[in-house]
C-alpha cells in the first residue's frame, strides 16, 4: 500500500482574469484557499481512499480585499478570511509539511501558482518552512483527459459529474477541498476501470 497527495488552490480572481491570463496591472494569482488529501492505493485490489485531509485559507498581500467576483465563484468572503486565513509563507510551509515528499497531484498547473507565491513570499523575506524543489508535483489532467475525453472541457470540481459519478463530498465546485474530492473520485474511478496512473504518481 502506497500513498498520494492530491491538491487544488483557489487564488485572486477578477472578471475576465483568466482569459487574459491575469495580465492586468496588479493582478496576481494569490493564494486564498488551499485544500489536499492524502490518497492511499492498493495497487492489488486498485482502491484508493482518503487518510488525511488539509484545508487552509490564506490573507492575500498584494490584494487583501477579495474581488465579489472571487467570492461569488468560491463561496469564500473577506470576513472569513480576515478572520482565519494565515499568512502565505505559513500555509505554503504546512501544506508541504503535509505533502511529506510523495508525489503531490493537481488537475492543472496549480504547482506553477504554488511556486509563484512561494518567489512572493521570499521576495518580501518570509521564510517557507520544508522545501517547493524537492516534492515531485504532476498534473495528471493530460492522462485524465486521454482516458476520458468527457472531461476535457470540466474544471476539477465537476469530473465527478461529467463522469457520472455520485456527488464525492459535501460543498461545491471551486472550493479547494471539495475540488480534491472531485479530483480523487475521477482517479479512482478510471483506476478501478484498469487504467494506471502515470509513471511517478507513486
Amino acid at each position: 500500500m502506497s500513498t498520494f497527495v492530491v491538491f487544488d488552490l483557489e487564488f485572486t480572481t477578477w472578471p475576465g482574469a483568466l482569459e487574459q491570463d491575469w495580465s492586468e496591472p496588479g493582478q496576481l494569482r494569490e493564494i486564498v484557499q488551499i485544500g489536499a488529501l492524502r490518497i492511499s492505493t492498493d495497487s492489488a485490489a486498485g482502491a484508493h481512499s482518503v487518510v488525511e485531509e488539509y484545508e487552509a485559507l490564506v490573507r492575500p498581500v498584494v490584494n487583501p480585499r477579495l474581488s465579489p467576483f472571487f467570492t461569488g465563484l468560491t463561496g469564500v468572503d473577506q470576513e472569513t478570511v480576515d478572520r482565519e486565513g494565515v499568512a502565505p509563507a505559513d500555509a505554503i510551509g504546512d501544506f508541504l509539511a503535509f505533502c511529506r515528499g510523495q508525489s503531490v497531484l493537481s488537475y492543472g498547473n496549480d504547482m506553477v501558482v504554488l511556486g509563484e507565491n512561494v518567489g512572493w513570499a521570499r521576495a518580501r523575506g518570509e521564510q517557507i518552512k520544508n522545501g517547493f524543489l524537492t516534492t515531485p508535483f504532476l498534473n495528471i489532467r493530460p492522462w485524465l483527459n486521454t482516458i476520458a475525453p468527457t472531461t476535457a472541457s470540466a474544471n476539477s470540481g465537476r469530473l465527478w459529474e461529467v463522469l457520472g459519478l455520485p456527488k464525492p463530498a459535501a460543498g461545491k465546485e471551486h472550493s479547494a477541498l471539495f475540488d480534491c474530492y472531485s479530483i480523487a473520485a475521477a482517479i479512482g474511478h478510471l483506476c478501478a476501470g484498469g487504467a494506471a496512473l502515470p509513471e511517478g504518481c507513486l
